[in-house]
């Protein structure tokens, strides 16, 4: 509960911020506000968010409520300001994000994660891959360019529904993670009901199982 409760009081703060600097940004056509606001919680992650929650919307609001019977955390007020965005804020998050990605430095990771794409331009060599990310950094998914024993150790994983352990330095491209230099692709062993649930996902994606083969 209190860490539930210390993520919610993080992310409130962090939009907050976010629509402080949009503002900034509107009124000043700078950025600096969103370089400040990366010490309160925003993130390239975050200006995307926010960018698919309102595009193609009339705007998004968002409101929060702590329980009567716990109350607010230290510092908070029992109802805090919802925070609203718009169509006309979009530019600022796009920008933003572009930028953090610019000025974020690639960094050594061993992540685990189960493989959900896999693609090679023939049925032998090297190919790349998609990750979605179980543990060794704070995102989502990764693509990774893989030799071809990883690469057909990876697909392996895929069938059998195992993850993967892969090292490398994790970087951006194109607004996506990457996996520079990935390397030493292991497969990590789960238990039944994990496994069971991994290959129920495989099984819902069965388009992959060519390319997981070697073929597209």
């Amino acid at each position: 509960m209190a860490e539930g409760r210390e993520l919610v009081t993080t992310l409130l703060c962090a939009l907050h911020a976010a629509r402080d600097a949009a503002d900034y940004q509107r009124a000043t056509g700078g950025m600096e506000a969103f370089d400040a606001a990366v010490e309160v919680g925003v993130c390239h992650e975050l200006t995307e968010s926010l960018v698919d929650l309102v595009a193609g919307s009339a705007g998004t609001r968002v409101a929060l409520r702590w329980s009567p019977g716990a109350g607010p955390p230290a510092g908070c007020t029992a109802r805090p300001e919802p925070v609203e965005f718009t169509a006309g804020d979009l530019p600022a998050p796009r920008q933003a994000g572009a930028r953090y990605v610019r000025a974020e430095p690639s960094v050594p990771v061993r992540i685990t994660g189960t493989v959900v794409r896999l693609r090679r331009a023939a049925p032998s060599g090297p190919g790349s891959v998609r990750l979605r990310v179980l543990a060794g950094a704070e995102v989502t998914q990764v693509r990774a360019a893989l030799e071809e024993d990883d690469y057909r150790i990876a697909g392996q994983a895929h069938l059998l529904g195992l993850p993967v352990r892969v090292s490398g330095r994790l970087e951006s491209g194109g607004g996506f993670r990457r996996i520079r230099g990935a390397r030493g692709v292991t497969p990590v062993r789960v238990d039944d009901t994990e496994r069971e649930g991994l290959l129920t996902s495989l099984h819902e994606n069965a388009d992959l199982f060519d390319e997981a083969c070697g073929g597209g």
